[in-house]
């Protein structure tokens, strides 16, 4: 089927609006022109961005994922976007892999800091696959980042600050999940210095699970010194239960996770873009090293 006549289908089934079927149909002509060159002929297809999400039992984690690579397809028409789950969620990270066959990918993990599943999990099971892959680095800490977690805080209610008075008894609490690699918690700490530059305010790197200090903790220690005002940054990809358990915490405000905001499809897309332009080994001899 041609993709005109598709969307005559498509319109038929649903009936849509001129402009929003005039958007789809530009959506269609720039993902076919995108493939072809100057010359008239088609160029091979980029390789695809395969997202790998954790996995939740909640599922509110799966729609949500899938929203935001939503957003990315519509940031990039063309560029083949896939999702594979670590674990708890299908599909799973090694059947995405298997549908690609010897195909190109490069995998992004939809995860915040270094950790176990990013140095060892996703490498051993892209290197048992038959795809060609890299993997890119975790996406945090990045500006992007922050501007997404500025702007849920925003949602949530935050307001800056008016004067100093004020200042002195505010804070957030950056409510992250939390591992036992170190180097996870030296990235989430940067996310925090970088938040409390935009905000103004003390910002303090805080977990639900394995690390510490606990969310509770965190805020016993910031009322113990003043601070009365303190809001609960959700420093995570999706809802579930750390999520839920932090907000709940909260004694003034809690943002929701950062979810399918746009700064994050941005931030998928930055990490695709950088792995490309940086000569690296596959994840199947960096496996194998």
């Amino acid at each position: 089927m041609t993709a005109s006549n598709q969307l005559r289908d498509e319109s038929t089934t649903f009936p849509d609006s001129t402009a929003h079927l005039m958007n789809r149909i530009s959506s269609q002509l720039a993902s076919q022109l995108s493939l072809v060159s100057l010359d008239g002929r088609r160029r091979p297809a980029p390789p695809a961005l395969v997202v790998v999400a954790h996995g939740s039992r909640d599922p509110r984690a799966l729609s949500t994922v899938r929203a935001l690579l939503d957003k990315v397809r519509e940031l990039r028409p063309g560029l083949p976007v896939r999702l594979g789950h670590i674990e708890l969620n299908e599909p799973l990270l090694p059947d995405t892999l298997a549908a690609l066959g010897t195909g190109e990918a490069v995998l992004v993990p939809l995860l915040l800091s270094r950790g176990y599943h990013v140095k060892r999990d996703i490498p051993e099971m892209a290197a048992a696959a038959p795809a060609h892959t890299r993997l890119s680095a975790a996406l945090g800490p990045h500006p992007l980042l922050v501007d997404a977690l500025y702007d849920r805080l925003v949602e949530a209610g935050w307001r800056t600050p008016a004067d100093e008075a004020a200042r002195r008894t505010t804070a957030v609490v950056l409510a992250a999940a939390g591992s036992r690699d170190p180097e996870s918690k030296v990235d989430t700490g940067r996310t925090a210095s970088l938040l409390s530059a935009r905000l103004g305010v003390p910002v303090v790197p805080a977990y639900a699970t394995t690390a510490a200090p606990t969310v509770p903790d965190a805020l016993r220690a910031l009322a113990a010194d003043g601070r009365t005002r303190v809001a609960v940054a959700s420093y995570f990809t999706a809802p579930g239960r750390f999520a839920t358990e932090a907000a709940t915490t909260a004694p003034w405000i809690a943002s929701a996770p950062l979810g399918p905001h746009p700064a994050m499809a941005r931030l998928l897309l930055h990490r695709y873009d950088q792995t490309l332009a940086t000569p690296a080994p596959t994840t199947r001899a960096l496996a194998s090293a």
